[in-house]
């Protein structure tokens, strides 16, 4: 994995975490690490019992954290809305965004719909930059009040470097993120804030991703098939110990 530098050894004991994609994955063992690190976790993803899973797995692991899972589709702007809304209400306290939810979708760009383009690039790009922007301000008071113990964690992809026929729309919205998080993480260095910004781009971890892939309605169906299954073996690191090291 590459990543702009290493996350800090946060103080997370008393800390609210936000992690979206929570209920599997890096998203899931995120979640858990965070716990086990004393901060109450609010776990959000679109599926539902895979989420309560993982929240009372999180329970049993970690019987004095606070969990709060909350279900989310993320490609819908009004709701992710709804989503920050309610963190700035209800939890203003959050130390910690890990912006982990993400779509892939296979096809070259003559074989995608535009309803399929603007879906994959809602939740892979639209939408982190959205809640970021809805709660750095919290992160930066609550990271001023902590001795700068708050942080940002941008879950980019091995192709928001590298770029391979077929994945231009998933590399498009991963080189985006990027860029806007070399961007604020110039500002945060910039203004000295008490926030700091770690981008994780991750390659050949298991995940399900690539099984979840939605195809382009114009896509070789056994060429994406032969492809997806070809990728999904060379995803051999484990989730869990990717998450570790971010």
């Amino acid at each position: 994995m590459s990543r702009m530098r290493y996350l800090p050894q946060l103080d997370l004991v008393g800390a609210t975490a936000v992690v979206s994609g929570a209920a599997g994955g890096m998203g899931e063992h995120l979640a858990r690490g965070l716990a086990r690190r004393g901060a109450s976790v609010i776990a959000a993803d679109v599926r539902s019992e895979p989420l309560r899973e993982v929240c009372a797995a999180i329970r049993q692991e970690s019987p004095d954290a606070t969990v709060h899972e909350y279900v989310v589709d993320l490609a819908d702007p009004s709701a992710a809305d709804e989503f920050t809304a309610w963190i700035r209400s209800e939890r203003p306290e959050v130390r910690v965004l890990v912006n982990n939810a993400g779509v892939a979708l296979g096809g070259h760009l003559t074989e995608v719909s535009r309803e399929d383009l603007d879906w994959l690039l809602t939740v892979n790009l639209l939408t982190p930059v959205r809640m970021t922007h809805a709660l750095l301000p919290l992160l930066l008071e609550n990271g001023a009040e902590s001795g700068g113990h708050a942080h940002i964690v941008m879950m980019s992809s091995l192709f928001g470097l590298v770029a391979p026929p077929g994945q231009g729309a998933y590399s498009t919205s991963k080189f985006g993120l990027r860029g806007f998080s070399e961007a604020l993480r110039h500002e945060l260095a910039q203004n000295r804030a008490p926030c700091g910004i770690t981008q994780v781009h991750p390659g050949g971890i298991r995940t399900n991703i690539a099984r979840h892939a939605r195809v382009g309605t114009g896509a070789d169906r056994e060429r994406e098939r032969a492809g997806r299954e070809s990728f999904d073996r060379l995803l051999r690191f484990p989730a869990d110990r990717a998450a570790e090291l971010v």
